[in-house]
């Protein structure tokens, strides 16, 4: 249901960097996607996040926002010119949308169904460790129509739906035509997408009028899914186009999800189960055109050689596929992916070269890398930071959660371990800096550990921020969580509820 009309200032709203697709830090006031941009970058300018002044963040007590469920989804904002016209929205596995302004005050609310309880083995999914299940993967907006879009995993009579939402940001309805139900509508050559054995869990994103939206099944791998990508046109919701991998179980899941770089979208499959006639799709990177289309053409994806071992192992290649743009290097576009080995490659973004060594990589942790990872720039270099634990001659803490790796320009781009930091469960890192280079802070919750949140120094990985004071621990917090930051505060998605820290 609807409840509590918006400020009509709302249609304010405007188009600002953050919605682009640039792999550039984020300065603007609003955050309308994942990391802040399609490049996933999880870059931010924040002026007053000196180092120094990072040590007085704290919650901010009079910002208490409050919904139903867990929350894996970054918050998004909207920034309307001013606190209280502005919008701030979260989303939950319980499927309700809510849009709170900068103040706290909830402006409006809409619950999209039921959620589905999980496991489900009546509908072939007797797996899955997210119960209830309901919106997962972090929601877009589309700015120039003030337009959210989401999936929903919702039961419908006993059925598992998933549900593409595209929700008016003035009071969160649904827009005619809408949702679209994928189950019913959306078809790759004769395969159908079941909806029963999928799972949405990677951030969605919107380019030249299609919002991208990916799939890929639950956790363990339960059930004949596909690694899907579906592309529905705003203007045309109910013809979507979509690729799915000719493997079975090759999920586009990473929480990342899909990236662009303002051309083109990219996605990431993991391990699957082939046809018997060699390579199918799995161990992907691949790049797609318009409407999710893809060529096979070998310089529009990349497979390491060893993708049969990596098959065998259950050893995925993650996401997200992080847009990286490197100028004093040869070749200067670049990707960089991961993968459950602990494993981070550098691809080259316009000629990907199919079946083929990557052109660098490094062992940058000594467990899986399945969280969404970010890049950031500073004086001393170009850095990936990523939810991982380094090798053991790393600089800083070894047997942290935390490592950074730099990029070495070059022809071609080399990888090296920089430092590693933190103790303890983390959740997805982001980076600040107070003007694209200067004072840089990575970000990361305790999630599912302290649920405190901690900064370090984004060059050497010293301690700067260590958690706050007693009052400034939150709620219970889902591990793929990732903050986010706008207008000189952080936000995070909690379960239950939305927390603002500030320096003020």
């Amino acid at each position: 249901m609807i409840e509590q009309m918006p400020d009509p200032r709302i249609f304010a709203i405007v188009a600002l960097a953050a919605c682009s697709s640039s792999p550039s830090p984020s300065s603007g006031g609003s955050v309308l996607q994942l990391h802040a941009s399609a490049s996933r970058a999880g870059a931010y300018v924040v002026p007053s996040f000196t180092q120094a002044a990072a040590a007085n963040l704290h919650i901010d007590s009079s910002f208490v926002a409050t919904y139903t469920g867990n929350a894996y989804a970054q918050p998004l904002y909207v920034d309307n010119g001013a606190a209280s016209s502005d919008l701030v929205i979260a989303a939950t596995e319980m499927n309700e949308v809510a849009a709170f302004d900068g103040t706290g005050t909830m402006r409006w609310h809409q619950m999209l169904g039921s959620a589905q309880t999980m496991p489900n083995p009546s509908e072939g999914a007797p797996c899955g460790d997210i119960d209830p299940l309901g919106i997962t993967g972090t929601p877009v907006i589309d700015p120039s129509t003030h337009t959210l879009f989401l999936d929903a995993m919702i039961d419908i009579g006993g059925h598992a739906h998933h549900q593409i939402f595209a929700l008016s940001l003035a009071d969160g309805s649904t827009l005619a035509g809408w949702p679209v139900d994928v189950g019913t509508t959306v078809t790759s050559g004769s395969l159908a997408l079941e909806p029963a054995v999928e799972n949405q869990r990677g951030g969605l994103t919107f380019l030249n009028g299609d919002v991208y939206v990916p799939y890929g099944g639950h956790a363990g791998d339960c059930g004949d899914y596909h690694g899907w990508v579906v592309a529905v046109p705003e203007a045309d919701p109910a013809h979507p186009t979509a690729f799915a991998t000719e493997a079975v179980q090759a999920g586009a899941w990473s929480p990342g999800g899909v990236t662009s770089d303002g051309n083109n979208v990219f996605a990431v499959f993991g391990n699957g189960i082939g046809s018997g006639s060699g390579w199918s799709n799995t161990e992907m990177v691949a790049r797609f055109g318009a409407g999710a289309s893809f060529s096979n053409n070998p310089t529009d994806y990349w497979v390491p050689p060893d993708w049969a071992s990596l098959d065998a192992g259950d050893i995925d290649i993650t996401g997200p596929a992080l847009v990286i743009d490197d100028p004093a290097s040869t070749p200067s576009a670049l990707l960089a992916a991961f993968g459950k080995d602990g494993s981070m490659s550098l691809i080259d973004r316009d000629n990907m070269g199919g079946i083929t060594a990557q052109l660098a990589t490094i062992q940058a942790s000594t467990g899986q890398i399945i969280n969404t990872s970010a890049t950031y720039t500073t004086a001393m270099g170009r850095y990936i930071v990523i939810k991982g634990t380094g090798p053991a001659d790393c600089p800083g803490t070894p047997s942290g959660s935390v490592t950074a790796v730099r990029i070495e320009s070059g022809s071609p781009p080399k990888l090296s371990i920089a430092w590693c930091a933190g103790t303890g469960p983390v959740g997805s890192p982001i980076a600040t800096t107070t003007d694209g280079t200067s004072d840089p802070i990575v970000w990361v919750i305790g999630a599912e550990g302290d649920q405190r949140l901690h900064g370090f120094d984004g060059d050497t990985g010293a301690v700067v921020f260590d958690g706050g004071g007693s009052n400034d621990a939150m709620a219970s917090t889902s591990r793929f969580i990732t903050p986010m930051v706008a207008k000189g505060r952080i936000f995070v998605a909690a379960d239950g509820q939305l927390y603002a820290f500030t320096t003020d």
